[in-house]
């Protein structure tokens, strides 16, 4: 390891130097910018800037003054024809007179025409001065971050990897954890790169001295052990199923951990359980489970297997138990799936019991025998030496081969002299297939593979934008749309120089292209915040239908809604008003809709009170809290996520919610709305409740976990409520035409959104223009997903660069 870390540094600094001293070509092709937009397509003339200057002062300034400063905002020396010296102000105004947030609920409210008029005066002054001196705005070099890292390496060798093992949680900025300044480098994270490109060139290339480890996976308690779980053979119920690579051919053992309950078998029947251990689905061994094992016992509560063989590469392994029963279970609260909600066993009514698994463990290899042919060794040896001088240039060949594609490009020699100084020394350790594995440490854990660098040409000043060069925008569009490498034709074209040329052809193959689903597994998921769900466990006693299948299913409904607002290339509004979702036969009986069986996800309609994300069992589940609905968390998240216009933090020793049943002698079980009447009585708590609540207090009709309801604690729901705008709403539909009243904060948020995780830094105040540039030419047709993703990478922030300060003393362009 020592002589690799020294190698470890050759490598970096040979890659940065090259990096810096290398000049980008600027290729052929348009880059679209805030002058390729049409004016403003608002019908509303707009005010003079005089005119929307005294307006702002009349309507304002008795809040936003020297002396109140209301939001930390004073208006009153207010000037729009200067509104591009403080372009945040500007945009700040913009976006709450947008939204209808001010004046504030209760304010006096001038007409929508002179509310109207100043907006387009302002965006008008501030896009046409961006149309004059187009600003792509700064972008720093890139790290691969967990996500990225693991989709590169299963592209580069076919081997899916969990980098959390490896490595520390990424920073989320915007919303999105690839943003470049957050993705602070260190001497620990570089140690875990280092043990991850350890570990992976090791399992890729197969280890013939490997020595026994052992691997755990664990299971969520709340993982219903009812059911058969993705991947398990049929026949099988609970337990786990994950793919492992074995990295040799040799003997495995497995290990299972069950649940106890006052130190015996949770859950356990009379005539005990059966595991069985398989891998890719045939059956390698099934032991025993006695009803009466306990914690004193001398394995405890772990249930061993003998040793099997097992070859070595990527296999489905599942561990689970026999089903010994197909019929409903009578329960007297029904559905039950949440088979561990009564975890001390007779607190809770109606709750069925069953062994559960706790984590589940592979120990080998034990008596290595060799290393089968794997995915991995395809992609790594397309050469096989027959001889010993055959060694090196294969050896040159399948090096090239790695680093061309791990680097996104074509490479010098030299770097192919450095990496074979790791061949030359793992070939005189261990033989040839040890220097191959060294090589790929080394590339695995070089920064030109870990960051994403951008060239400057050597004439470039700061302050000064110049277009990147098209092997870089290749790499830029394939982590945008992919997540991953660029591909073989993408390099090709960009080295031909002609990908400007052919980007619609490109992106819409891309777009095709299965990898493309990281546009919603990626994307979409971190700005819906679907990565939330996990963190929510509703209290299995009120809700023991709920369980982590069902959490997993609401995700993946979801997601696979987004992606296919992709490929069909449907209007972003869809999101608000699609009469269509998928769901499979466990979700599909959550939401109430019929004839729809088994595990696999199929498109079908939905009832009028479900459409939309808004109707999502992933939204309303993420955005409620353990016991009850939370209609500020349903409403912030409203304001964030789709009307990009978050609310004001919440003030000091903010009071709890009011206790769930009434005072007096006679109390009575209260509704979520009736606590929350009472919480924002209070003067502190009011004024930002009046804007936040109306829109959570629409979706009261689903409960926690998304069902469908009534009733709140036995009182009828109301659904009703008075916007900040003053305008009223009722239910899911009334939130849903409400937004499409505002479809412009929607899209605007939504452009935002997807600006920053293409570009991987924080939209600012200068960006705006561009993105109402992209609202306005989307509008032309119909507001198509393909619309703003070819907007966003023909645009001026996207293929060009600027160079800052910073970068320019620092030389690390």
């Amino acid at each position: 390891m020592n002589r690799l870390r020294v190698g470890f540094l050759i490598v970096a600094v040979t890659g940065v130097g090259a990096t810096v001293a290398a000049t980008a070509a600027r290729g052929p092709g348009q880059v679209r910018g805030p002058a390729a937009a049409r004016p403003p397509a608002e019908q509303t003339a707009p005010l003079s800037l005089a005119a929307a200057t005294a307006a702002v002062r009349e309507n304002c300034t008795s809040c936003h003054n020297d002396r109140g400063s209301a939001g930390g905002l004073t208006l009153a020396a207010f000037d729009a024809s200067k509104a591009t010296a403080e372009p945040v102000v500007a945009e700040k105004m913009i976006r709450k007179l947008r939204a209808g947030m001010m004046p504030p609920p209760g304010a006096k409210r001038p007409s929508p025409e002179t509310l109207q008029g100043i907006v387009v005066a302002l965006e008008s002054h501030l896009d046409e001065a961006a149309r004059a001196n187009p600003n792509p705005g700064p972008r720093p070099f890139q790290r691969l971050n967990r996500a990225e890292y693991a989709r590169s390496v299963k592209d580069l060798l076919g081997l899916e990897i969990d980098v959390a093992r490896f490595l520390p949680p990424d920073t989320v900025s915007g919303g999105f954890d690839n943003v470049a300044d957050v993705q602070a480098s260190s001497a620990t994270l570089m140690e875990g790169y280092l043990r991850a490109a350890t570990r992976i060139s090791l399992l890729a290339v197969g280890d013939r001295n490997a020595s026994a480890t052992e691997a755990s996976y664990r299971i969520p308690r709340t993982m219903s052990q009812m059911r058969r779980v993705p991947g398990a053979p049929v026949g099988t119920r609970g337990g786990i199923s994950v793919v492992h690579v074995f990295p040799a051919d040799g003997e495995y053992s497995f290990r299972m951990m069950l649940h106890s309950s006052s130190g015996r078998l949770y859950g356990s029947p009379a005539r005990g359980e059966q595991i069985e251990v398989s891998i890719d689905g045939a059956r390698v061994v099934l032991v025993d489970v006695k009803p009466n094992m306990s914690e004193s016992d001398p394995n405890g509560m772990n249930v061993h297997t003998p040793r099997v063989p097992v070859k070595a590469g990527p296999q489905r392994v599942t561990a689970a138990f026999i089903q010994r029963f197909n019929a409903p279970v009578d329960d007297l609260v029904a559905p039950v799936e949440h088979t561990l909600a009564d975890g001390q066993i007779g607190l809770a009514v109606g709750v069925t019991t069953l062994p559960h698994m706790i984590d589940f463990n592979i120990v080998g290899p034990h008596r290595v025998t060799g290393v089968s042919e794997t995915v991995s060794r395809r992609k790594i040896f397309t050469c096989r030496p027959t001889s010993t001088a055959e060694e090196t240039p294969c050896a040159i060949e399948i090096v090239r081969t790695l680093v061309e594609k791990a680097y996104r490009g074509e490479v010098g020699e030299e770097t192919i002299d450095g990496l074979m100084q790791f061949y030359r020394q793992g070939r005189e350790d261990g033989g040839f297939e040890t220097g191959i594995r060294l090589a790929l440490q080394a590339i695995l854990a070089s920064p030109r593979f870990l960051f994403r660098f951008e060239r400057a040409p050597g004439s470039i000043t700061a302050g000064e934008a110049y277009r990147v060069a098209e092997g870089e925008l290749a790499t830029r569009l394939s982590y945008f749309l992919w997540g991953t490498l660029p591909d073989a034709e993408l390099v090709t074209v960009a080295k031909e120089g002609k990908l400007r040329a052919r980007l619609e052809q490109q992106v819409t193959r891309m777009v095709a292209d299965p990898r493309a689903e990281a546009l919603a597994s990626r994307f979409a998921a971190q700005w819906l915040r679907l990565q939330e769900l996990d963190k929510i466990q509703p209290d299995p006693q009120r809700y023991p239908y709920y369980d982590h299948s069902l959490g997993q299913a609401m995700a993946e409904e979801t997601r696979l809604f987004f992606e296919h607002l992709v490929r069909a290339d449907r209007s972003v509004l869809d999101l608000l008003t699609a009469d269509y979702s998928f769901v499979n036969e466990r979700l599909a009986r959550h939401y109430g809709i019929s004839g729809v069986s088994g595990s696999s996800f199929r498109k079908v309609s939905l009832p009028p009170e479900r459409r939309g994300i808004l109707g999502h069992g992933s939204i309303l589940t993420l955005t409620s809290v353990a016991d009850r609905t939370s209609p500020v968390i349903r409403g912030k998240w409203v304001m964030e996520v789709l009307l990009g216009s978050p609310p004001p933090p919440p003030p000091p020793n903010v009071p709890e919610l009011e206790p769930e049943t009434s005072s007096g002698p006679q109390g009575r079980l209260l509704s979520v709305r009736e606590r929350m009447e009472e919480h924002r009585a209070s003067p502190a708590c009011s004024s930002c409740h009046r804007v936040i609540d109306p829109l959570g207090l629409a979706l009261e009709h689903f409960d926690v976990t998304g069902r469908y309801r009534i009733k709140d604690n036995g009182q009828p729901i109301d659904a009703s409520g008075e916007l900040y705008d003053g305008s009223a709403i009722d239910g899911l539909d009334g939130l849903r035409a409400a937004l499409l009243k505002r479809q412009d904060m929607v899209l605007l948020s939504f452009t935002e959104n997807l600006m920053t995780y293409a570009l991987g830094r924080r939209v600012e105040a200068s960006d705006m223009p561009l993105i109402r540039a992209i609202v306005r030419d989307a509008a032309r047709q119909n507001y198509r997903i393909s619309a703003f993703i070819m907007a966003v990478v023909t645009s001026h922030a996207y293929q060009m660069r600027m160079i800052d300060h910073t970068s320019a003393t620092s030389g690390s362009r």
